[in-house]
């Protein structure tokens, strides 16, 4: 018999945390175990630091991951104090020239990096030339393309939604409003993965994306035409060209990527949830329920970088000294819990979430308006298309992708009956 004496002592439970960590006990934003499972590592940042924590980037560069949704809140709203000029960052020295996040940070004359009067000139262009898109012929586009979609797969009783389907509708929408070729599309498309992705390959698509909108940026003015190069090129503002390329690698990054996940993200929940299933009378709870479910609890988006501290200051009791990098921490805000919503209690019509930023610098005006569009067409058509679609693996083996910047499942493998 073994006595109480004789037992193994017993050994603590494992803290996955301790596994990201770099020197002084920093968490590495870059590790695997961020990216497996970073709901867990925002809740473990936020006991060991509030809302605000200090991380290390690729390369172990210091940062700042802003956690709390009143500081993100309080972070976009303070443009002057926590401005987006990226010169600004004080670690510039300390950069290698391959950074896989150089796409992120490299200052460029978009709109992403510009402040004060320059940034309202090229924000309001962009909203203008978005604003011209017919929201009820985006919606009769969307729908064609995902029936299209759906058409290519319905036959065989099976396919993987994110590569069939969710990564395929907002890239041939926005390659309809850019006027892109159906082999430029598909070269767009890794392309586009690559460079929002933690990836060697990062610099080097970002820079075949530049080459392809440049392409665009010519064509638009040799023949020009309703697509956004050409309205680009065309608007009262006097846009200089370099900004316009930048400006349409935004537009259509913005437009691609996080939308594609938005769709996938839904999807996953409306067939892992019970919630949405469909029932006997043949309902289930509504596809724009789980849309903004989705932005709150798996938005797309789950980090931005960043913001620059213009001058010395505090920040939830963090000393911010002049030149630091903020990380705007858009899931672990949206998943604070002092403001995250119960849906199970019915707050379904809460969007109060940062999904799309805040502030001078969130997404344009009409942007999150056409990405619900064709997310909302794409997800209604499939399973309009396939209400017995299921997926074929547990929920549990439904993965993320690697990253920590975007949410979104690695694949979704489904079955239903064949059409």
């Amino acid at each position: 018999m073994t006595t109480h004496q004789d037992a193994p002592p017993e050994c603590p439970a494992h803290d996955p945390s301790q596994d990201a960590r770099g020197p002084g006990g920093v968490m590495r934003m870059h590790s695997p175990v961020f990216q497996s499972d970073p709901a867990e590592l925002y809740r473990a940042l936020r006991r060991e630091h509030g809302p605000v924590a200090p991380i290390l980037l690729d390369g172990d560069i210091p940062a700042w991951l802003v956690l709390g949704y009143r500081e993100v809140h309080y972070v976009t709203t303070n443009s002057e104090l926590f401005a987006r000029d990226s010169r600004r960052w004080h670690a510039w020295d300390r950069i290698p020239s391959d950074w896989p996040l150089l796409p992120y940070v490299f200052h460029t004359p978009s709109v992403l990096f510009t402040e004060g009067a320059e940034h309202q000139r090229r924000a309001g262009a962009i909203t203008d030339v978005l604003s011209q898109v017919d929201q009820f012929e985006l919606r009769a586009t969307a729908e064609k393309v995902a029936d299209e979609l759906v058409d290519g797969f319905a036959g065989s009783g099976r396919a993987e939604l994110m590569a069939d389907f969710a990564s395929q509708v907002p890239l041939r929408v926005m390659a309809g409003l850019f006027g892109l070729s159906p082999d430029e599309t598909a070269a767009l498309e890794q392309d586009m993965t690559d460079s929002l992705d933690d990836s060697p390959e990062a610099i080097q698509a970002y820079m075949r994306i530049h080459a392809a909108m440049s392409r665009l940026l010519e064509r638009g003015r040799e023949n020009p035409g309703p697509d956004v190069a050409s309205r680009m090129l065309a608007h009262p503002a006097g846009l200089e060209e370099e900004g316009i390329i930048q400006d349409m690698i935004s537009i259509i990054a913005a437009g691609q990527q996080p939308t594609s996940n938005w769709i996938g993200n839904t999807l996953r929940l409306m067939l892992t949830d019970d919630r949405f299933a469909v029932t006997l009378s043949g309902g289930r709870r509504s596809v724009g329920q789980a849309l903004n479910e989705v932005l709150w609890a798996d938005t797309p988006t789950q980090n931005f970088i960043g913001r620059w501290a213009a001058r010395d200051t505090l920040l939830a009791g963090r000393r911010i000294s002049k030149g630091d990098c903020l990380v705007l921490g858009l899931a672990a805000a949206n998943t604070d819990p002092e403001v995250q919503p119960d849906f199970s209690a019915g707050s379904v019509g809460n969007q109060a979430h940062l999904s799309f930023s805040h502030g001078e610098h969130r997404c344009p005006v009409p942007a999150p308006e056409m990405a619900e569009v064709i997310a909302r067409a794409a997800v209604e058509v499939l399973l309009d298309r396939l209400p017995d679609v299921m997926l074929t693996v547990p929920a549990a083996e439904v993965h993320w992708r690697p990253s920590i910047w975007m949410r979104g499942p690695v694949a979704l493998p489904v079955d239903f009956t064949s059409i």
